[in-house]
This record gives structure tokens, C-alpha cells and sequence, in this order.
């Protein structure tokens, strides 16, 4: 993730405010990844921003270790995670692609709201895919700009070059859906509550 953190730095205040767009999409996506869970399984979510979905899923699992690039959204993550009692999900800052994780190490990757924010997202994929047990689950929720808002793929370089926005990578869902299975990934749930929504999507590394 290259994204410098100072954007992200700014924006943790708001973020941390801001309401949940679509409370009943939200919770249909953390039970279908509960679903998936066992208590002997440790999760990795990168991007975690202030840790909401980290801490939720916390309870139903052995560990969970999330990463962010914002020390400043980390920060509220790990007031969060004291306010709610739980003392199983650490908060790191990191990059998926330089931190060093020994391949197979996890049971679950979360990516969520973070694909479309990366300029390497297929290296991040691919790291994901490395990452994973065989039989481990990818779980991202992802907005497809190239088929909600793709005017945001032209005024990207400059809000980005002003500190008005971060990384926006425009892809489509069709798109989306090849990069995950590249590296051998197979997509067993694919769902978009709404026409314009986030694309959701659990997908499973080969035994």
C-alpha cells in the first residue's frame, strides 16, 4: 500500500464519526463471514482503518491481527478495542506487502472498503493468496468506481495531488472478480446488496 498515512491521519476524526451507510448490508456481510469461522481460527484484515469490524468478529475467533497505514486510526482502533474488553485483536501499522508474515499463516484475510484504494492491488491479492492456509478464506467488500462513480477516476490525480483524495483505482465488478481469482482463488459468494453498492465477496485458496 503505498498511500502515505497523512491523508488518512486527517481524515480518522471523521471517519471514526461517520454512521454506517447501509447498517443491514453490513451486518448480512459479518454474518457470512462468521459463518466461516471456527474459535481456533486467526484472522488478518489490512486496512482496518479504526477497527470496527476487527473488534466484531474478535469474539468468534483465536486472534485477529489488523494493520492500517494511519497511526492516528489505529489509535482510536485500540481505544475502541479497550472500551468493548477485547483482548484478542492487535492493532499494527504495516503494509501487507512489506511486513514479514510466514506463508500460510492465517485462516481468514478481511479486506474491507480498501481494494479500490490501492495502486497495487494485484500484488496485494496475490500476498493474500501467499498469506492464506490452503482452505483459508478472502473476505473484501469493495466499491467498483468504474460502475458507480467513474468521473472520480478523472479528477483523482489532482484531488490526490492537493490532499483532497486518496488512491482511487476504477475497475468494474467483472474486473474485480478476475483479479481475485488470478492467483487461483475461487469465488464461492458474490453479492451487492444494491445496484450501486460495494461488491462483497468471499473467495477460497485450494486445499
Amino acid at each position: 500500500m503505498a498511500e502515505p498515512s497523512a491523508f488518512w491521519d486527517r481524515m480518522a476524526d471523521r471517519y471514526a464519526a461517520q454512521p454506517i451507510s447501509d447498517e443491514q448490508a453490513y451486518r448480512t456481510k459479518l454474518a457470512r463471514t462468521q459463518s466461516h469461522f471456527t474459535p481456533d481460527m486467526d484472522v488478518f484484515e489490512f486496512g482496518c482503518g479504526t477497527g470496527g469490524t476487527a473488534i466484531i468478529h474478535a469474539p468468534h475467533v483465536r486472534s485477529v491481527r489488523a494493520v492500517d497505514f494511519s497511526e492516528r486510526m489505529l489509535e482510536k482502533a485500540r481505544i475502541r478495542a479497550a472500551q468493548a474488553g477485547v483482548d484478542n485483536v492487535t492493532f499494527e501499522k504495516g503494509d501487507i506487502t512489506t511486513m514479514p508474515i510466514a506463508p500460510a499463516s492465517y485462516d481468514v484475510v478481511l479486506a474491507m472498503s480498501v481494494l479500490h484504494l490501492l495502486q497495487n492491488r494485484q500484488a496485494v491479492i496475490q500476498r493474500v493468496f501467499d498469506i492464506l492456509k490452503p482452505g483459508g478464506i478472502f473476505v473484501s467488500s469493495t466499491v467498483c468506481i468504474a460502475e458507480t462513480a467513474r468521473w472520480l477516476g478523472y479528477i483523482a490525480p489532482l484531488g490526490r495531488a492537493l490532499g483532497l483524495l486518496p488512491v482511487l483505482t476504477v475497475m468494474d465488478r467483472d474486473q474485480l472478480r478476475q483479479d481475485i481469482t488470478r492467483p487461483g482463488f475461487t469465488i464461492e459468494h458474490d453479492w451487492r446488496p444494491k445496484p450501486r453498492a460495494a461488491v462483497f465477496i468471499i473467495a477460497r485458496k485450494p486445499n
